[in-house]
């Protein structure tokens, strides 16, 4: 089974976002992922990843991964905030956090944390791969 990732970037994070996921190309490349709008457009072209593309953040994209989430189909959400900067959707924000809480998701939400979530991921699959 494909690890299931969310990928979610606001704009000041964007570039970090496409440096991790070059970063990890080769293990993204056998999950399945879904991103908002900008985030998966520049993942698609700029890393040569398959996305599933939401809306934008502010259009409601942070609420479709949060759907799909709640219905079990997100093992985990790298999520670059930019707390320096004010977010119009600032309650979606806070509700996708949530959720990820209540559902026990793991949820990385700077560089450090988003490195350590997916270089387990990356040794889980590895394992997996070994002993399959």
């Amino acid at each position: 089974m494909k690890t299931r990732i969310a990928l979610i970037s606001h704009d000041k994070k964007k570039d970090d976002m496409i440096a991790l996921a070059s970063e990890y190309r080769d293990f993204l490349m056998t999950c399945e992922l879904s991103a908002t709008g900008t985030t998966g457009g520049r993942l698609i072209n700029e890393v040569g990843l398959e996305v599933e593309r939401k809306h934008s953040g502010p259009f409601g994209g942070d609420l479709q991964i949060g759907a799909l989430l709640v219905e079990g189909l997100i093992d985990c959400v790298i999520f670059l905030r930019d707390p320096m900067t004010p977010q119009p959707h600032e309650p979606d924000i806070n509700a996708l956090v949530r959720a990820c809480d209540v559902h026990n998701i793991a949820c990385a939400t700077n560089l450090s944390s988003a490195h350590l979530v997916l270089s387990q991921l990356q040794a889980q699959a590895r394992a997996l791969a070994k002993t399959a």
